[in-house]
């Protein structure tokens, strides 16, 4: 069975459009392809739903469910990619068959999770109520709108809120999925994985980066030499001064270009390496805490046991317990 059983719950399988497709694509490519290399046993994916529409939709596409949606009560995790048009402006509901599964999956202690615009069948099913969530920045509105009762936040990439989580549009999805293998097998393999997979294995910041202002800018390549400098120096001080100067820049254009380009300030974001370097050699080097705390560049144990608290809500001894195991 892997390290667990991941079911995609797709609404349509015979109308699926483009966008679902690349969200059910991206589900595929994390948890359904082998990635033994990694971890073996990996995970197994179910893919399911109503039987197809011969027809397909307009771009010629039909998805194939392996199973219906009754098997999703007993999948370990549920992802439901976006939904048509017409169930987020309510023209018609989402099919109750589906939000039936979701609520019994639920029930059974399943972690479900939606990418895109998938947030709105979680909503249909009661699942989001007190929860915060986001969804893409351009439907939030009207999810706020139509579920008063869900706290909605349209600043952040994905949000999890117990075991049930959501993420904004298209790409956020792949920070989810990526999220979800973190929390199950540790920041290296994940990382690992990224790897494989050409992406990067954290972005920090939000989904506010990308909606349109008159005061935003293009997010900057041109500060990735600068940010793969500061990546091979974690384990030495580094300033924003530092990172100011190896991009060429004054210490306020950085700060201005790095939070327009990532969402964080420049000492969020070797933060937050520094956090992921930290991880990484928990999980895969006998290192002490001092000597992690060293080469991550967090100076003490005490200052890595503070971060993790803070930003992981463990201690780095219990990340280590819990996935060096896991190579």
């Amino acid at each position: 069975m892997g390290v667990g059983t991941v079911a995609v719950a797709v609404v349509e399988p015979g109308s699926v459009s483009m966008w679902d497709t690349y969200e059910v694509g991206m589900a595929c490519a994390v948890f359904g392809v082998d990635h033994s290399d990694l971890v073996d046993p990996w995970y197994e994916l179910w893919l399911c739903g109503p039987e197809p529409d011969a027809s397909g939709n307009a771009a010629g596409l039909v998805l194939h469910p392996d199973h219906g949606l009754d098997a999703v009560a007993a999948a370990d995790t549920v992802i439901v990619p976006g939904v048509p048009e017409e169930c987020m402006d309510g023209t018609r509901e989402v099919p109750p068959e589906l939000t039936t599964a979701l609520v019994r999956a639920h029930r059974a202690g399943a972690r479900i999770a939606s990418l895109c615009n998938g947030a709105f069948a979680l909503a249909a099913a009661g699942l989001l109520d007190g929860r915060r969530a986001t969804a893409h920045w351009v439907h939030v509105p009207l999810l706020a709108q139509r579920y008063p009762e869900i706290e909605v936040d349209d600043s952040v990439l994905y949000v999890e809120d117990g075991t049930v989580l959501t993420s904004a549009g298209l790409s956020a999805g792949m920070d989810l999925c990526l999220h979800l293998v973190r929390l199950d097998l540790g920041a290296h393999v994940a990382n690992e994985l990224a790897r494989h997979l050409v992406m990067p294995p954290h972005r920090p910041g939000g989904q506010a980066q990308f909606v349109p202002s008159p005061m935003a800018e293009p997010r900057d390549s041109s500060l990735t030499p600068a940010l793969q400098w500061a990546l091979r120096r974690l384990h030495e001080p580094i300033t924003v001064a530092d990172l100011a100067r190896q991009a060429g820049l004054s210490v306020r254009t950085l700060h201005r270009r790095l939070r327009d380009t990532t969402g964080s300030t420049p000492l969020q974001w070797l933060l937050t390496q520094r956090i992921a370097r930290a991880q990484s050699l928990l999980e895969t080097t006998r290192l002490s805490v001092e000597q992690v705390a060293q080469r991550s560049g967090l100076g003490t144990g005490n200052t890595l046991r503070y971060q993790f608290a803070r930003h992981v809500g463990v201690s780095p001894t219990e990340h280590r317990r819990a996935f060096q195991g896991t190579r």
